[in-house]
């Protein structure tokens, strides 16, 4: 198929080998920000933080938190041009869906007569997502995941190198990153740059996916 989301697609891969010599530009970086925080998610709740680490300092102390586990992943956290961390509110409160709500109407999507209908309406499904302790990080995690995959693609299109990082220390990265993540929680992180030539045995390898009839259903 020669349309071009199906050749970004078909380019996009795990890398697994940085060159630590190129950088993402200024430019490719700001795209990639804006496309974050146009990410989708249910009622338009943006229960998410992206913490972009890009300086040495901030590498170093995401390579630390390897200390404990995950240590093949480790190597990414210095040689990557940037690494992001991809968190979620575990405890979606009303409060910070007004926060929400409140944008809403600023910006002109939602009539001011229709804030409270919105606020109480659209949080009964937060509701119905949270348990008697108020935790509902299953239901928020699952919105992050929208905005991760949305980036993986954005990347494709840039023509940048990434890798999905699910072997992560969130316990050690809740740590080392607290004054930054304020509560959230990071499960899963995205180093991204360009793969280092030669030395990336994943790069150019075919694409080994299911075939359509067992994945997609029409009816």
């Amino acid at each position: 198929m020669s349309h071009q989301i199906i050749k970004d697609l078909n380019s996009r891969y795990t890398a697994k080998q940085y060159d630590a010599a190129k950088r993402i530009s200024a430019e490719d970086m700001d795209v990639l920000k804006e496309a974050l925080r146009l990410s989708a998610s249910s009622i338009n709740a943006q229960p998410w933080k992206f913490i972009v680490l890009e300086s040495d300092q901030a590498k170093e102390r995401f390579h630390g938190t390897f200390a404990n586990k995950h240590q093949f992943n480790q190597h990414h956290a210095k040689e990557a041009s940037h690494t992001i961390l991809f968190a979620h509110n575990p405890y979606f409160t009303k409060d910070d869906y007004r926060k929400v709500v409140d944008v809403e109407v600023s910006s002109g999507h939602l009539p001011a007569e229709r804030y409270d209908a919105m606020l109480e309406g659209a949080f009964g499904f937060v509701e119905s997502n949270t348990d008697e302790k108020g935790f509902n990080g299953h239901w928020t995690k699952a919105q992050t995941y929208i905005a991760f995959g949305n980036a993986l693609h954005v990347l494709a299109r840039l023509g940048i190198d990434s890798t999905p990082m699910e072997g992560v220390d969130a316990e050690l990265i809740g740590e080392t990153f607290k004054d930054e993540l304020k509560g959230y929680v990071c499960d899963v992180a995205l180093a991204i740059g360009y793969h280092k030539n030669g030395e990336d045995y994943n790069h150019g390898s075919p694409k080994a996916r299911l075939p359509t009839e067992d994945v997609i259903t029409v009816l």
